[in-house]
């Protein structure tokens, strides 16, 4: 009702608008130009000549009829063109303020919306309605985003607490065993190979735990950037199995390498080499002793898949999604031989989504898979 009595006032406003227009041009022509303006329309469309009327001479006037079309058709041009052109410009800036309003309203039932917890339409009207289900789409992802932030902020920070607490108990033990030593001079030598033994292991832990603050700093603060080569992918993988030998022999583990020779494949040697050990690291961490680590390569077509599979404690289904996670630890209890920042596994997921490549996880029957495809 409104909207029609605003209409209404307009057309009204315009309509009286064009009858001063129309006053003013008579007035004009008619008052201040008279004198002028007959002058000028005498000599250029009348006609005045001499005539013998009734045997006697006289002057005749009439209209040049052939000019005034010429002059009545160009004035309806010139009119058509102004009225055109007005309503033109009437529409273009009414278009334009409609725009703005309609843009306003829409940015601020928006605001609304993602500042509060109503429902859509509530708030939006039924014009309104793809935007009101697109909004609620962003405002789902939004809130699932943050939530997925907040998760990761808080098991950093959970992290960076245990850490913190963890570095109190070797670095006591150090100075004790330390300190014990420098007292002793005549200790027995058997004792002080024991003594130096467990500070020397109290002191590998303690460098551990200072290298996961910076592998967190170093996440943090690093943009990681291809540089991209032809790899002998078979040579790497070889070579990568021979680099963690003593590791693997320590817990007992063989690996065996299945990969042709010729296999080759096209991305950054130093980052995807850092994949490959990220994951056999975490095979031999959470693979019982004495088994086998199987690590195959082949070549699918235009892809090259490349899996590592050990012989563990299954993971839970739940846990195996959120294996790629940052900060994301399976081994809560942060014993010296899984402990880590979490962050090996969401390192190698985003150096493999930089070469156009996926890895996966599945763990059943106590055997634990990860599997990466990369483009050759």
């Amino acid at each position: 009702m409104k909207a029609k009595i605003q209409t209404t006032t307009k057309i009204a406003i315009s309509f009286i608008v064009g009858i001063i227009f129309c006053l003013l041009l008579y007035y004009l022509f008619d008052k201040i130009w008279n004198g002028a303006f007959v002058n000028w329309f005498t000599d250029n469309y009348i006609i005045t000549y001499s005539r013998n009327v009734y045997g006697s001479e006289a002057l005749v006037t009439e209209l040049n009829w052939l000019k005034l079309k010429d002059l009545l058709l160009w004035t309806l041009c010139i009119l058509i063109i102004i009225w055109l052109s007005s309503i033109f410009i009437v529409s273009y800036y009414h278009a334009r303020k409609k725009v703005h309003k309609s843009i306003s309203r829409t940015s601020s039932m928006i605001q609304t919306f993602m500042n509060q917890n109503n429902e859509p339409t509530d708030i939006f009207t039924n014009e309104y309605a793809e935007i009101a289900t697109q909004m609620v789409q962003i405002k789902s992802t939004m809130q699932h985003h943050e939530l997925i932030l907040k998760e990761e902020a808080n098991r950093k920070n959970d992290l960076i607490t245990y850490l913190a607490h963890d570095l109190k108990t070797p670095l006591t033990s150090v100075i004790g065993y330390l300190s014990l030593l420098d007292e002793a001079a005549d200790m027995p030598s058997d004792q002080r190979t024991k003594y130096v033994h467990i500070a020397l292991d109290k002191a590998n832990r303690l460098e551990k735990l200072i290298n996961e603050f910076f592998e967190i700093t170093r996440y943090n603060l690093q943009q990681i950037i291809l540089e991209k080569e032809s790899i002998d992918l078979s040579y790497m993988l070889v070579q990568m199995s021979d680099e963690f030998y003593p590791i693997i022999k320590a817990h007992g583990n063989t690996v065996e390498l299945h990969a042709d020779e010729d296999l080759k494949i096209y991305g950054d040697s130093e980052k995807l080499a850092r994949v490959f050990n990220n994951i056999l690291k975490n095979a031999i961490s959470y693979s019982y002793p004495d088994t086998k680590i199987e690590v195959s390569a082949e070549n699918t077509g235009e892809n090259v898949c490349i899996s590592f599979r050990n012989k563990g404690k299954t993971i839970p289904r739940q846990r195996l999604d959120a294996i790629f996670e940052k900060f994301f630890r399976l081994d809560e209890s942060r014993n010296a031989g899984t402990g880590g920042a979490g962050l090996g596994l969401a390192i190698a997921r985003e150096i493999v989504n930089l070469h156009g490549g996926q890895i996966s996880a599945s763990s059943e029957a106590e055997v634990t898979t990860f599997t990466i495809t990369l483009p050759i």
